[in-house]
């Protein structure tokens, strides 16, 4: 089943699939062995940064064998890609699906932008997320003045033919120095007029009932990194502080469990289960 295809089954069950990030083999690991004890897809994220600290095709192909390994069904997904020259080179590699993030350009350059990179990956039949709005990233402020406008997502979807769409409604990237209050009225309305699945980023945080809230009102896809790099980085740093062992293969499987248990609870909420 290609990712469109789950998308859109997703849309239509009212539930929504969770799209998470890895930075190792350590994090992959943990993800996967959650996804399969659940018997739930995956799609995997690798961010430009990532990329660069793992090498491109060491990162593809270690998804890839991953994911066969665990017996998971799964796509490998770009993740906040700033460039169609990077979007080009994971097309090549083989990624099922890849993210061109313009939404801090002008509304106009986006779509010149998304439209571009919508023509390079029809040769590989592959999915295109483009955001729309201001998700703040580490360090940024959210107000209302960057939320989606829905009449805007409507526009912007129509001229450019993208197959998904993440949204501006609250979230952030990080932790949130508060409780996040998203706009579900907003959600509810971009969901009525725009026909793609919609994606949320800045999962990690989110309070749970607010999370299956939002995947009711449209949510399809919901992205997570930084929940589960700090899981893996608090346990291991618990190890590191209690014992003497220099052998990694003893100290790293406690922090892939800690990485396991959130990826178990976010596919769990995701899934509507």
């Amino acid at each position: 089943m290609t990712i469109q295809d789950k998308l859109a089954k997703c849309k239509t069950e009212g539930r929504a699939i969770l799209a998470a990030n890895f930075y190792n083999f350590e994090t992959l690991a943990g993800i996967l062995m959650a996804a399969r004890e659940l018997g739930e897809p995956v799609i995997l994220q690798l961010s430009e940064s990532s990329i660069k600290y793992m090498g491109l095709e060491v990162a593809v192909k270690l998804a890839r064998a991953g994911l066969k390994q665990y017996g998971v069904e799964g796509w490998l997904h770009l993740d906040h890609g700033a460039s169609p020259e990077l979007v080009a080179r994971c097309l090549e590699s083989g990624f099922d699906s890849v993210m061109i993030d313009a939404s801090e350009k002008p509304f106009d350059e986006n779509i010149c932008i998304t439209r571009e990179v919508m023509a390079l990956a029809k040769a590989y039949g592959a999915n295109v997320e483009a955001e729309l709005g201001f998700v703040a990233k580490l360090g940024q402020v959210q107000d209302t003045l960057g939320f989606t406008q829905p009449d805007e997502a409507r526009e912007f979807v129509e001229k450019t033919g993208v197959n998904a769409l993440a949204i501006a409604i609250g979230t952030a990237h990080g932790f949130y120095k508060e409780e996040p209050n998203l706009d579900l009225e907003r959600l509810s309305r971009i969901n009525k007029i725009t026909p793609v699945p919609l994606v949320l980023h800045g999962g990690s945080g989110i309070p749970d009932a607010m999370l299956r809230k939002a995947i009711s009102c449209g949510i399809v896809k919901v992205n997570l990194a930084t929940e589960s790099k700090n899981a893996f980085m608090k346990e291991l740093k618990n190890v590191l502080f209690t014992t003497e062992e220099i052998d990694l293969r003893k100290t790293f499987p406690s922090a892939i469990e800690a990485v396991k248990q959130i990826i178990l609870h976010k596919l769990r909420l995701v899934s509507m289960k």
